[in-house]
């Protein structure tokens, strides 16, 4: 990945920061972009500080037309973009029944328009180039239902048919697209869903009561154990995988 330029959303996010992290350290040139100016820079001069190679580009990716400026941004500063993660996304709990429309709308204009945006943005330059690798990263939610859960995980669902039938329409030009989907993942989302010091024994554990069987593997997921199955999918090693779904989730949806 040496020198090759990567752009990966919702950079200042747990996973995000990780994935950033990931790809700096075996070379790339990483276009880091995220709504949050403040958060995004004091992640991009930490690890400027380490000696990667990180610049911030500050967007919204609900933002069709601040997309597609970023992605000019980033190509004319930094060269060609090879490598797209979308890592971006919101989460918005409550049953279905009492979802309000600012819910719903604010979970679907992040985790699939923006996916939309960004995958529009760089695959119409990809594609004259005839190379390119994408990632998007969705949840296991998106297969399995999770209560209280159901904005989010409809959301990944539709991202990851979005960027399956994207996989299809650009494989002809030497272009991959692949799904990475986490399951509990030790983040700033996942802590906001404990209310109490039991929150992570009852992530480990499960809850029968919200039909939740545990983790098998008896652990919570770093963010760094999501980049590692991204870099992995956009390296060269991936190279004959495309439209594929990996979960990395400690067994929770049971290989679902």
């Amino acid at each position: 990945m040496d020198s090759r330029v990567a752009l990966v959303t919702g950079a200042a996010g747990g996973i995000g920061a990780a994935v950033v992290r990931a790809l700096g350290e075996r070379g790339a040139v990483v276009a880091a972009v995220d709504r949050d100016g403040p958060r995004l820079t004091e992640l991009t001069e930490k690890l400027a500080a380490d000696g990667l190679r990180v610049r911030a580009f500050p967007a919204d990716v609900t933002d069709g037309g601040r997309v597609a400026a970023a992605v000019d941004e980033v190509e004319r500063v930094l060269g060609p973009v090879e490598y797209l993660v979308n890592a971006a996304g919101v989460l918005r709990l409550g049953e279905a029944h009492t979802l309000t429309d600012a819910d719903w709308a604010a979970t679907f204009a992040v985790n699939v328009n923006g996916v939309f945006h960004v995958c529009r943005a760089v695959v119409d330059r990809m594609i004259p180039r005839s190379r390119g690798a994408i990632v998007t990263v969705t949840s296991n939610a998106a297969a399995v239902p999770r209560t209280g859960m159901a904005a989010y995980g409809a959301s990944k669902a539709a991202a990851a048919m979005f960027t399956k039938a994207l996989a299809l329409e650009v494989a002809r030009y030497g272009i991959r697209c692949n799904l990475v989907a986490p399951g509990s993942t030790d983040t700033p989302m996942l802590r906001s869903m404990w209310h109490d010091e039991s929150g992570p024994r009852a992530t480990v554990e499960g809850r029968p009561d919200a039909y939740r069987v545990g983790i098998p593997l008896k652990r919570i997921a770093r963010p760094s154990d999501i980049a590692e199955a991204v870099v992995f999918l956009l390296s060269d090693r991936a190279g004959h995988i495309t439209m594929h779904d990996l979960t990395v989730d400690g067994g929770a949806s049971l290989g679902a």
